[in-house]
């Protein structure tokens, strides 16, 4: 089995974990415990680390950095709607919404753009 597959399917299964109970992660990693801003952090880093598992996931394809990216951006965009929808509303919680929600619609527009070149060339 190839080491970029083995990276990128544990990643994504940290990932998942810290982002269904952050936490157990924080306990077995740091022997600490979190609350309240430190357990939504937590998720974010774990949506991150489940793009990073797509995007470094092997496929040979040019735009799979872009799938990674968008799974960051619209994972984090909608967690941060479930937050913000929950009153945990810091100064930057909705301009990070729209940025993220900008970034998803650029990114899927690249990739569609970019399948789209590929399928020309062919």
């Amino acid at each position: 089995m190839n080491v970029l597959v083995i990276a990128s399917l544990a990643e994504a299964a940290t990932g998942i974990i810290v982002l269904a109970y952050p936490p157990i992660a924080t306990r077995v990693l740091f022997s600490a415990e979190i609350s309240g801003a430190g357990v939504m952090m937590s998720r974010i880093a774990g949506i991150a680390l489940i793009g990073l598992g797509v995007a470094c996931w092997p496929k040979g394809d040019a735009v799979q950095a872009l799938y990674g990216m968008l799974t960051y951006s619209a994972l984090v965009m909608l967690y941060l709607i479930v937050v913000g929808a929950g009153g945990t509303v810091g100064i930057l919680l909705w301009p990070a919404v729209a940025v993220h929600g900008i970034l998803t619609f650029v990114l899927g527009y690249a990739i569609r753009r970019t399948k789209g070149f590929a399928s020309m060339k062919a």
